[in-house]
């Protein structure tokens, strides 16, 4: 029987050969795994054996230790071990080599005394007597052992990896036992979010396995899609039923709630289908991102390379081809060992025609990774993310898209990016890169390709996202495939009616549409009004991203004609003649006289006068015409 197992990284192999010497020299039986763990195989057959013969576990937790899927192996074994016995720290110790405990889980460790490698003597101490207090090694038994699950489906064999995120679900669920640390003091949900297929339900049905031991009071698993059936299932008399069910048990139980229907519930409603008891742990898995008030959110992503590989049959371009994504990775891996070769696999997953992921399956798998795009918004800027693929995506990027193919304003443009992009990544269909960037997997990109309702509509964005990477600015005419005609990219009315309107607004309100009675007001006031109203119209033409043009060959007015008419017909040649003349006549102002009165006594003030007011018919007439366009009416109207 050994005193101590002790659990290390390889990488600290150096570090950890003094400490084993100084536990030996103590009197203590130790033993050390010089051979290592086979990657991906679990534990190994001697190390369950000989952590079978030990009454303890010795953890070197430095920050490389959670990354060795051995050194989580043997841990969660021991935990396991000791939390059968009521205490998860009785058959775990924890050497801290770092300054800080951000890297120990599960969470109960973390609020643990941590001993020093830095005074081994104490150290050595300590060891001895905790493992002086146990009288036996610890029970270790396979997973299942002790279970006593109500409703959950039987966990799959194609689970890999994903041990430091079963650690991250467990110190959720219990960062209530280290207050201490995690300055809660009482339970609360967790929920398990990421894309279709990316192994959500696969981590919570292992969760639920591997820990069992730690819900004496039992395992629930409901369907969030069919929570009430769910129910029913478990307690025929409804919730009153399972309060009193869980009650007379009186002991932790664990409550999962999986695919929760968001987004399509308020919070309120995903919320009731918590745990019905105070003594439930709730584990809710769901897509959306949108519910961050729901409880402590894992995130799950793709499969590390290795791991990836290894589902994918050991193929690294299948396993690259879908990024980590287990559902696929599963598929792949499962017709590469059946005899299909990888390359033609490869080859098919790109084809057109019937995804090779649904024919694989055997039924539609891809449709559901991309169910969640229901508005126009989300279609679009999926649609630009697939036409940049690989590139990452940034709101800026689809709204420069969106604004070349569509000839929307940028500010427009910019709306409905932003909208997209929130609702895209609120349903985990786009994940944060860096930079405020976006990434598509390709998975979700191989999905929509196959899902899209509207081909002709990402083949206008494919080419203006085409424009966007050269750089070009110039209107463009997109030739569609199949068809006899060109179909010019026009600007719509939408656009033509915000800049008709915003234009309308300033022009009714200035001097030149409003009288200037005789006696009153200044001409130089009048000059400035007039000039800012040039810049005001070209500031707005470059916002929506209009050009100033003469007119159309229909001569029907639009936004760009008025606008030309406006500043190059009827402002200018005023403000041209009188702005210099007026000008020399200021600059010869006395210095005991107010502008104002010098500007009275000129002598061709009348003549100003009588042209500005001259103004008031044809700028009427543009402010009724872009009326026409903007469909507003401020009450004013040419009179001839």
């Amino acid at each position: 029987m050994w005193d101590v197992f002790l659990s290390y990284s390889r990488g600290d192999v150096e570090r950890v050969r003094p400490l084993a010497r100084a536990l030996r020299d103590g009197g203590l039986e130790v033993f050390t795994d010089e051979t290592g763990v086979a990657s991906f195989a679990g534990i190994s057959e001697t190390i369950r054996r000989e952590l079978a013969r030990s009454k303890a576990l010795l953890a070197f937790y430095s920050t490389g230790y959670p990354e060795r899927e051995a050194c989580q192996w043997e841990l969660t074994t021991a935990y396991l071990a000791g939390l059968g016995e009521g205490d998860p720290r009785r058959r775990v110790m924890v050497v801290n080599p770092e300054r800080t405990t951000d890297h120990i889980h599960p969470v109960e460790l973390r609020d643990a005394r941590h001993a020093s490698p830095d005074d081994l003597a104490a150290l050595v101490t300590d060891v001895r007597a905790h493992v002086t207090s146990l009288d036996a090694p610890m029970e270790t038994a396979e997973p299942g052992v002790r279970r006593r699950l109500l409703g959950t489906p039987r966990p799959r064999p194609d689970f890999l990896g994903r041990l430091s995120e079963l650690w991250q679900v467990h110190s959720a669920l219990h960062a209530h036992a280290a207050p201490l640390v995690t300055g809660r003091a009482a339970a609360h949900a967790v929920q398990i979010r990421g894309m279709a297929g990316i192994g959500k339900t696969l981590l919570a049905q292992e969760y639920a396995q591997r820990f069992e031991a730690a819900y004496p009071g039992g395992v629930c698993w409901v369907s969030g899609e069919a929570y009430e059936d769910s129910l029913r299932a478990l307690a025929t008399n409804g919730p009153d039923d399972l309060f009193a069910h869980f009650d007379a048990i009186g002991e932790p139980f664990l409550w999962i709630v999986d695919a929760a229907p968001a987004h399509r519930l308020p919070a309120r409603e995903i919320a009731a289908m918590a745990a019905p008891h105070p003594l439930g742990h709730t584990l809710f898995t769901l897509r959306s991102r949108a519910y961050d008030t729901l409880g402590t959110p894992v995130d799950l992503g793709p499969l590390d390379a290795p791991h990836a590989r290894v589902l994918a049959g050991g193929d690294e371009a299948l396993a690259g081809a879908v990024d980590g994504h287990p559902l696929a990775l599963g598929l792949l891996g499962r017709a590469v060992r059946a005899g299909h070769h990888a390359d033609t696999l490869y080859d098919r997953l790109h084809a057109r025609g019937r995804s090779l992921l649904d024919a694989l399956a055997d039924e539609d798998v891809t449709g559901s990774v991309v169910r969640d795009v229901d508005t126009a918004d989300a279609a679009d800027v999926l649609r630009c993310a697939a036409a940049l693929h690989p590139l990452p995506l940034t709101a800026d990027d689809a709204a420069h898209v969106l604004a070349v193919a569509d000839g929307v304003p940028r500010i427009v443009a910019g709306r409905r990016a932003a909208n997209g992009v929130r609702e895209l990544r609120a349903r985990s269909l786009l994940t944060p890169a860096a930079d405020e960037r976006w990434s598509l997997h390709p998975v979700t990109e191989h999905a929509w390709h196959h899902h899209d309702p509207s081909p002709a509509r990402t083949e206008a964005l494919r080419h203006a996202a085409l424009r966007t990477l050269c750089g070009s600015r110039d209107p463009v005419t997109l030739a569609f495939p199949g068809s006899r005609r060109e179909a010019p990219m026009a600007a719509p009315s939408e656009s033509e009616r915000m800049a008709a309107y915003d234009i309308q607004v300033e022009l009714v309100t200035r001097i030149g549409v409003q009288e200037l009675a005789p006696g009153t007001g200044s001409l130089r006031e009048a000059l400035a009004s007039l000039k800012s109203l040039i810049d005001f119209t070209r500031a707005t033409l470059h916002t929506y991203s209009i050009g100033l043009e003469r007119g159309t060959e229909t001569g029907a007015p639009t936004v760009h004609s008025l606008a030309y008419t406006l500043i190059n017909d009827t402002i200018r040649p005023f403000t041209s003649t009188w702005h210099p003349r007026l000008a020399a006549y200021e600059a010869r102002c006395p210095a005991d006289t107010a502008p104002l009165d010098h500007e009275t006594a000129w002598a061709e003030a009348e003549a100003m006068r009588a042209e500005l007011a001259g103004l008031r018919e044809p700028l009427l007439r543009i402010a009724e015409a872009l009326g026409g366009i903007s469909g507003a009416d401020f009450g004013v109207a040419a009179t001839g």
